[in-house]
C-alpha cells in the first residue's frame, strides 16, 4: 500500500536509523486514512448551494400523465399490463406488454413537430414541461422569464433512443431505397435529442446531454445532474429518462435474449418480482423526469420542494452483458457508495423501491445485495413498481423515482402485486399485494442495466 506524503519539514530531513523503522511525522497511510473516514460517521451536506432538492415531477406512463393519478393506480394494485395491440404480436412467444394508449401530446408539441417524432421524444418532451409545470414554471410565466437560463440544463436519457425511426429507416432502406429515408431518421434515432429538443423548447442552455446505460439509465441522469448542482455548474436540471420500445424490432430483441415473461393467457399476472412462478420480465414504456434544484435557487424563487436529493451512485459489475452477480458485489458497493455519498448510515434507511423486473436470476441477486447491506429487514419495506407498469428500461427509474418521492409524500407505499408464493430468501416486507402506512425517513431507488451497470438514488423529507 502506498503512503501519500505531507512535505513537513520532519517529514523532508534526512531519516536517523531509529527514523527508518517507525512512521514519520507528516506520512499518512492511505489505509489508516480510508479506515478513519469509515468509522467516521456520515454526514449530510449543508451547504445550500450543494443541497439538491425536487421541485417539480412529470412523466408519461401507461396510467396517464398525470403524478397524482399515476400514483393513485399505483397504491390501487392496479396492472397496466395487457395485449399489444399496437402491431400484430400473434407469432411472437410474447405478445402483452405495458402499452401505452391513448396518448396525446396537445399543448406541449405543435401538430406538424408531434406527426414526425418518435414516441420515445414525444415522451420526453411532455414529461419535461409537464416537470416545469409542477415546479411553478409554466412556458411564458413571469417565474420561467427570470431563470437564469445559460445556468439551467437537461439532461433525459434513453435506453434505446428513437426506435421506431430507426426501424422505419431501415425498412425504407431495404424496400425502396436509400433516397426514402428521412432526413430526421438519423437526429431523431440518436439518444441526445429527447434532451436537445426539449431544451430548445424550454430555452435552457445550461448542461446538455442524455445518458444511455440501458435500464440503469434515469439514476445515471439524476446523478450527473445533482453533481453538476453540486459543483456549480447549474442551478436547476431537468433529469430522467424516456422509452418507447414497444415495437416489433424492440419486442423482437428481447425476445431473442429469452428475457421476457411468456405468460400470454394471464397477462396482468406476468410481472411478478420476488415470486416462485416468474418467468421473466414485462416491456414498458413511458418517461419520467424530475426538476432538481440547489435549495439555495429553490429558496430564492420560492419553489414548491416536494423532497430532497440526498446523494447517489453509478459502478459495475464487471462480469457479463445480462447476468446479474449471483454474490450481489456489485449492487451492493453501490448502495454503499450512494449512502457514502448522501451522508446517511443504513440504519436511517427505510425503503427501498427495488429495481425488482421478475427475472429469475436478477431478483434474488438484487435481495442478495440489499442483505449485505441491511443487516436488519425489521421495518424496511422493499416494494417493486414493474410488477404493475412492466418494465421501462431507460425510463424505469424515472418513473420509480416519482413513485419513491410521492411514498416520502403521502405516507403510503403501493404494493408489490402478483405475489402468490413470495421465495423463501426473501426476508423484508415487499409489500404483498395491498399498500401500506409507511413514514419513510430515507428512501433508495435501484436500477441495474445490461453491461452490468448499476445505480442508486437516495431521497428524503425534505428539512429545511
Amino acid at each position: 500500500m502506498q503512503s501519500l506524503l505531507v512535505p513537513t519539514a520532519a517529514a523532508c530531513a534526512a531519516p536517523s536509523s531509529a527514523s527508518a523503522r517507525r512512521p514519520r511525522p507528516g506520512r499518512i497511510s492511505v489505509r489508516a486514512s480510508a479506515a478513519a473516514a469509515a468509522a467516521a460517521p456520515p454526514r449530510r451536506e449543508t451547504d445550500p448551494k450543494k443541497r439538491v432538492v425536487i421541485t417539480g415531477m412529470g412523466l408519461v406512463s401507461v396510467f396517464g400523465n398525470d403524478v397524482d393519478a399515476y400514483y393513485d393506480r399505483l397504491l390501487a394494485g392496479e396492472s397496466g399490463v395487457g395485449p399489444i395491440d399496437r402491431f400484430d404480436a400473434s407469432k411472437f412467444p410474447t405478445r402483452f406488454a405495458g402499452q401505452i394508449r391513448g396518448f396525446s401530446s396537445e399543448g406541449y408539441i405543435d401538430g406538424k413537430n408531434d406527426r414526425r417524432l418518435d414516441d420515445c421524444l414525444r415522451y420526453c418532451i411532455v414529461s419535461g414541461k409537464k416537470a416545469l409545470e409542477s415546479a411553478g414554471l409554466p412556458l411564458g410565466s413571469d417565474a420561467m422569464a427570470k431563470i437564469d437560463k445559460a445556468r439551467a440544463g437537461v439532461l433525459v436519457g434513453t435506453g434505446m433512443g428513437g426506435l421506431q425511426v430507426f426501424s422505419d429507416g431501415v425498412q425504407n432502406l431495404l424496400e425502396k431505397g436509400y433516397r426514402k429515408i428521412t432526413p430526421f431518421f438519423i437526429p431523431y434515432a440518436i439518444t441526445n435529442m429527447g434532451s436537445a429538443l426539449l431544451g430548445m423548447d424550454i430555452g435552457f442552455m445550461g448542461p446538455n446531454y442524455s445518458i444511455s446505460t440501458a435500464c440503469a439509465t434515469s439514476n445515471y441522469c439524476f446523478y450527473a445532474a445533482a453533481n453538476h448542482i453540486r459543483k456549480g455548474e447549474a442551478d436547476m436540471m431537468i433529469a430522467g429518462g424516456t422509452e418507447a420500445a414497444i415495437i416489433p424490432i424492440g419486442v423482437g430483441g428481447f425476445v431473442a435474449c429469452r428475457a421476457l415473461s411468456q405468460r400470454n393467457d394471464d397477462p396482468k399476472t406476468a410481472s411478478r418480482p420476488w415470486d416462485k412462478e416468474r418467468d421473466g420480465f414485462v416491456m414498458g414504456e413511458g418517461a419520467g423526469v424530475l426538476v432538481m434544484e440547489s435549495l439555495e435557487h429553490a429558496m430564492k424563487r420560492g419553489a414548491p420542494i416536494v423532497a430532497e436529493y440526498l446523494g447517489g451512485a453509478v459502478n459495475c459489475d464487471a462480469y457479463h452483458m445480462t447476468d446479474p452477480r449471483a454474490d450481489g458485489l456489485g449492487v451492493s458497493s453501490c448502495i454503499r457508495q450512494s449512502l457514502q455519498d448522501a451522508g446517511v448510515a443504513p440504519e436511517e434507511v427505510n425503503y427501498i423501491n427495488a429495481h425488482a423486473t421478475s427475472t429469475l436470476a436478477g431478483d434474488l441477486a438484487e435481495m442478495n445485495a440489499i442483505k449485505q447491506v441491511f443487516k436488519d429487514p425489521s421495518g424496511i419495506k422493499v416494494n417493486a413498481t414493474k410488477s404493475m407498469i412492466g418494465h421501462c428500461l431507460g425510463a424505469a427509474g424515472g418513473l420509480e423515482a416519482i413513485a419513491t418521492i410521492k411514498a416520502i409524500n403521502t405516507g403510503l407505499v403501493h404494493p408489490s402485486i402478483n405475489q402468490f408464493d413470495r421465495e423463501p430468501a426473501v426476508e423484508f416486507d415487499t409489500v404483498p399485494n395491498v399498500k401500506a402506512e409507511h413514514e419513510i425517513n430515507v428512501g433508495i431507488s435501484n436500477s441495474f442495466g445490461f453491461g452490468g451497470h448499476n445505480s442508486v438514488v437516495v431521497f428524503a423529507p425534505f428539512k429545511p
